[in-house]
């Protein structure tokens, strides 16, 4: 044959023939003509057409040996036709692949398969996938109903007995495919009841999970039409299946099967043979020949996105009652409240606090403006702030390590601890350590969400100027400074305001933080002090982090009228008596925020799509796929305060309600304190010319 001829290589399929063509294409800078036949399942005449083309042929691919219904024996046949040239069925070269393509994800989408809901349709050819994604998680249903009880991955654990399960299957791996492999044709009336119950249950686990291992004719003999934001793990897919897949709902393909030419689709067997008829003199490639020319070839696997590029991320948020109202709000314990003494509620309070924790709702409907998803699942806990304060912190500890293995199991990629649970103890940094999955308290957001709510504040009462810039040109201070939050707060406060004071008793921190402070932003006007109350008078912006477990620490009745206290301390540092001594001061303690896209979530005491912001932040991370630990602990980076915030803004996440003591403050509440703080300020000034205390 003339150097000049393209090399041949023939693709002997046992599908139908609606596939074959004759193409010449370029591959390792080798002219190559591939011709693939389809032999619609007739084995006897796969073995002929090898046997014919092994005169002219270079190499020969042996396809579709699963969907024709070709068993072990009848596909060794076929390969055993003829010794004039190499024949392939492709699992060397499709193995490589597989774990590459998989491996490949999970570096350019860090965490993407982290704990992912996966359905494995077909049977044992799958092995390569499912090994690889076992890496990442544990969320299997297998079709195939031995696969389905998982007794592989289970005595594999234990070198022995997987050594006696791999030499006792050699006969069981011999029978036919149509014996062994889903859907059992021949395997009678008793596995025939077991692999239907089979294939209702992965049916059913296929509507909730987020990635099916499939080929393309499993899915349609499945019935799998409804596949919306799903990934699907296939191989040698063309244009019109991956039309197809889009039509369905899928949020990416990934196709393990490079496609170096246009217009033609092949398989790994096809490739293998390629570079088998291009290595002279070999029947087999070695690792080193697969290596080489996988990378000469530039060959890539591809991640395809049939309806555009999106993510759709997972998440779990730990909640908790804070006190006996919030048990009217569940059945039957709202019947119960209603109908039952103080007492008793008192014993109910108590005895829940022991219960495991329990899914509360499904978050779904969350859209970033960038395209980005995120569902996920709210866990709740049984104590109340009492309950959970009244015990040994290794007893919260035990009960969110439980909601970690829960959302494990849920397939959450990230998990926020709320309210008093990330405040027992070492603040979540037990938990985060423990935990089989990221740990974030929120406490970032909380903080950039409580001044984001008391600038707002500023801005609606009108009371205090603040220019186009959003700078407040009065004073402000931070209660509590030398405290994580609170050293958070008052960077941010010196970036946005004249004049800020900055009130701890740790005198020695105070001075280092006003040196640090000052360094970073030089224009800042900043003041020290040990206590605040001679100070209140001149405030127009408090915000008070102290961690002080519910002690008194500042006289209320020493603030300017019309001043905005940002309460953002658990316990708070202001308690509701302490409020209503004051109705012509605004005392908000949190910032809630919007959430973007059509949320579906049941009621947490928040207006419809609101959240609070340690659950926001959560939902951030989930939406920017950064499956962290971002924040636990007492000490918090004001830096990711500042980030956080910069996150929450991309995602189209919005300050949607302030809210105080008594829950979100309306327009009434915010026109009642402008117009009580009005009246108040002309009576409060004294000879001097400055304010005084009120009463």
């Amino acid at each position: 044959m003339p150097e000049s001829d393209p090399t041949l290589v023939v693709d002997v399929s046992l599908t139908g023939a609606d596939r074959d063509h004759d193409e010449l294409v370029t591959f390792l800078d080798r002219s190559v003509r591939i011709v693939r036949v389809g032999t619609g399942g007739d084995v006897a005449a796969a073995e002929e057409l090898v046997r014919t083309w092994a005169a002219e042929a270079s190499a020969i691919a042996v396809t579709g040996t699963r969907e024709g219904g070709a068993d072990a024996k009848a596909v060794g046949r076929i390969q055993r036709a003829t010794a004039a040239v190499p024949v392939t069925d492709g699992h060397a070269l499709g193995d490589v692949l597989t774990e590459w393509a998989i491996r490949h994800v999970q570096t350019e989408l860090p965490g993407y398969f982290t704990n992912a809901r996966t359905v494995v349709l077909g049977g044992t050819h799958h092995e390569r996938a499912t090994r690889v994604l076992r890496e990442f998680t544990a969320n299997f249903e297998f079709a195939d109903p031995l696969l389905r009880l998982d007794l592989a991955a289970r005595l594999h654990a234990n070198r022995l007995l997987g050594l006696a399960v791999d030499l006792g299957s050699w006969p069981f791996r011999m029978l036919p495919n149509r014996v062994r492999d889903v859907p059992a044709r021949l395997a009678g009336p008793v596995a025939g009841p077991g692999t239907r119950i089979s294939h209702a249950m992965t049916r059913r686990a296929a509507r909730d999970c987020d990635v099916v291992v499939a080929t393309f004719d499993e899915l349609t003999a499945f019935g799998l039409d409804d596949l919306t934001g799903k990934t699907v793990v296939t191989s040698a897919v063309s244009e019109a299946r991956l039309a197809d897949l889009g039509g369905r709902g899928v949020d990416m393909v990934l196709d393990t099967t490079p496609q170096p030419f246009p217009g033609v689709t092949v398989s790994a067997a096809l490739l293998e043979a390629m570079m088998l008829a291009l290595v002279s003199g070999h029947d087999r490639l070695t690792d080193d020949d697969l290596l080489d020319m996988i990378d000469s070839a530039g060959l890539q696997p591809r991640m395809l996105y049939p309806n555009g590029p999106r993510r759709k991320s997972r998440f779990a948020f730990v909640i908790h009652p804070l006190s006996q109202q919030f048990f009217r709000n569940v059945e039957p314990l709202g019947t119960i409240a209603r109908f039952s003494p103080p007492l008793f509620m008192d014993a109910v309070e108590k005895g829940l606090a022991y219960l495991p924790p329990m899914t509360y709702s499904h978050v779904t409907g969350i859209t970033s403006p960038t395209g980005a998803q995120a569902e996920g699942w709210l866990i709740t806990v049984g104590g109340t702030p009492k309950e959970l304060m009244a015990h040994r912190p290794e007893f919260t500890y035990a009960l969110l390590l439980q909601a970690a293995e829960m959302a494990k199991k849920l397939g959450a990629q990230v998990m926020g601890l709320g309210a008093f649970t990330k405040v027992v103890g070492d603040a979540g940094v037990t938990v985060a350590k423990r935990a089989p999955l990221p740990v974030t308290t929120g406490n970032s957001y909380s903080a950039s969400g409580a001044l984001w709510a008391a600038h707002e504040a500023v801005n609606r009462l009108g009371l205090a100027e603040v220019d186009e810039r959003g700078r407040i040109h009065g004073k402000t201070m931070v209660v509590g400074a030398t405290g994580s939050i609170g050293s958070a707060c008052a960077r941010l406060l010196a970036l946005s305001s004249d004049e800020l004071w900055l009130i701890s008793p740790e005198t020695a921190k105070l001075l280092a933080l006003k040196h640090e402070i000052e360094r970073d932003h030089p224009r800042a006007r900043l003041h020290i002090a040990a206590t605040p109350n001679d100070h209140l008078g001149d405030m127009d912006v408090i915000v008070t982090a102290t961690s002080g477990a519910g002690k008194r620490v500042l006289d209320i009745m020493r603030v300017k009228p019309g001043c905005v206290i940002t309460d953002i301390a658990l316990p708070s540092d202001l308690s509701a008596d302490d409020v209503a001594r004051r109705p012509d001061v605004l005392v908000i303690q949190s910032g809630e925020i919007e959430l973007p896209g059509d949320v579906h979530m049941r009621d947490i005491g928040l207006p419809h799509g609101v959240a609070y912001a340690c659950m926001a932040e959560t939902i951030a991370l989930a939406l920017e796929g950064r499956y962290e630990t971002f924040t636990v602990g007492r000490a918090i980076d004001w830096v990711k305060v500042k980030e956080i915030y910069r996150l929450g803004l991309k995602h189209g996440m919005k300050l949607a309600a302030i809210s105080g003591v008594h829950g979100v403050l309306t327009e009434e509440d915010f026109a009642r304190v402008r117009a009580l703080a009005r009246a108040s300020r002309p009576a409060a000034v004294g000879a001097s010319g400055s304010p005084d205390a009120p009463g």
